[in-house]
């Protein structure tokens, strides 16, 4: 990560003015990697598209960190039958809270991202998936893919070649589980949302039972960036593993929290304090929750010379998510920090699998108990062991994102929970 980190430019949601009607987006070279591949689609074709974006290799921003070019590669050769292409928005990860800035200031740019994406593939139909809750964000939304068939970006025979493709915006009713890729095709479906065994997996069996690709709107906002402008010089935007812009959204005890948008890289301490203005009331950091509730909690102690970035923050014990990093202060209780996040996850698993409904609902109940004060000291060992239990042994990742900050803020803020908890009364015979 450079130095000059302070000097970047954004490049997601640059300052220009109305960047969100599609005159302006226009004027300011909007739809010209689109117009680029169309118009020479000897030179980029499906294939090239695809190893341009591998090799920028813009990592998934919806928590994965997949490579896009790389999961674009899995779809089979076109049998004639119907492609899609979902992309989630549904941001339900708590502490996050970055796409609906997309949507709102510079929607283009991810509608054009989206239409290479689908053209790269052999695909005819986008959906876009948003979260009931951003209805507001749906509504902008939907104005800008009105303007988009209105100039011909989307629809038949887009910008007069023989490419048609159309797009279409859904939304969900508030479940966290719909954010998860395979819920969100049931939903989409207008099914339940309940995951589904893979494999096989969407690029062969997705939608309808057809070749399907998910991304997250973030994540092909970057593709019009990497055409324009070249893998190689994509490449080299922050952290050589992870490279390119990031949306950090930053909440919490901070002074200013918000999406501020940087290169990726950028150290956690920089962010905290000159980004996001310091911690509130002058008070000192006790933690961070990195990239979302699921991803495990950093102390203070163990920030120093921390990026953010999937390599780095992996070396300190955590990862990268979506970038929705959580500041707390020294007065924060984690007790009841990770009681409010088991609560969550309790109430937003789908209850398919058996160890993550049953286990969710023990974890929060036995927070809930040391919360009030009536804990014992093997509680805190059998959470750690429902853990256990849960990690690895359901359809989907729920699981696993409820027990990764139970685990983790036990073992690294253990003194706290000791000091709620009674010690154990063992039986005499």
């Amino acid at each position: 990560m450079a130095q000059d980190w302070k000097s970047f430019e954004p490049l997601l949601i640059p300052d220009i003015p109305n960047l969100q009607q599609i005159g302006v987006y226009e004027d300011n070279g909007g739809y010209n990697a689109l117009k680029t591949i169309l118009k020479d689609q000897g030179h980029w074709s499906r294939d090239h598209v695809i190893d341009e974006v591998k090799q920028a290799n813009i990592r998934g921003r919806g928590g994965a960190g997949f490579n896009a070019g790389l999961k674009w590669s899995f779809m089979p050769d076109p049998d004639g039958g119907p492609r899609y292409l979902a992309c989630n928005g549904d941001e339900s990860e708590p502490g996050t809270f970055k796409d609906r800035k997309i949507f709102e200031y510079n929607p283009h740019l991810f509608i054009e991202g989206a239409l290479i994406a689908s053209y790269a593939m052999a695909i005819d139909n986008i959906y876009v998936y948003i979260r009931g809750e951003y209805i507001s964000w749906v509504d902008m939304f939907q104005d800008a893919v009105d303007d988009a068939y209105e100039k011909g970006y989307l629809g038949e025979n887009i910008l007069g070649t023989d490419i048609s493709i159309d797009m279409e915006i859904t939304y969900g009713a508030g479940a966290y589980i719909c954010g998860e890729e395979t819920s969100m095709l049931e939903s989409l479906e207008g099914k339940r949302g309940y995951p589904r065994v893979k494999p096989p997996f969407p690029a062969q069996k997705g939608l309808w039972g057809r070749p399907t690709t998910i991304n997250n709107i973030e994540t092909l906002a970057n593709v019009p960036l990497v055409i324009n402008n070249g893998a190689d010089w994509y490449g080299d935007i922050g952290a050589e593993e992870h490279p390119g812009p990031v949306l950090y959204g930053i909440s919490g005890h901070v002074n200013q929290p918000g999406v501020y948008e940087y290169a990726s890289g950028v150290p956690v301490m920089d962010l905290i304090n000159d980004v996001a203005g310091g911690i509130r009331g002058g008070k000192d950091l006790k933690a961070i929750i990195p990239g979302g509730s699921s991803t495990p909690p950093l102390r203070a102690d163990q920030l120093e010379g921390v990026t953010m970035n999937s390599d780095s923050l992996k070396e300190a014990g955590s990862m990268m998510g979506t970038a929705g990093m959580v500041v707390m202060d020294e007065d924060t209780d984690m007790v009841d920090v990770l009681w409010r996040i088991a609560h969550f996850y309790h109430h937003e698993s789908c209850g398919q699998c058996t160890p993550c409904r049953e286990g969710t609902g023990w974890l929060e109940k036995v927070l809930l108990k040391i919360k009030n004060g009536e804990g014992e000291m093997k509680d805190l060992d059998l959470l750690l062991d429902v853990g256990n239990q849960m990690e690895g042994r359901t359809i989907c990742a729920l699981a696993d994102a409820a027990v990764w900050p139970v685990r983790h803020t036990i073992n690294r803020f253990r003194d706290e929970f000791e000091e709620r908890c009674k010690k154990s009364v063992h039986a005499v015979a």
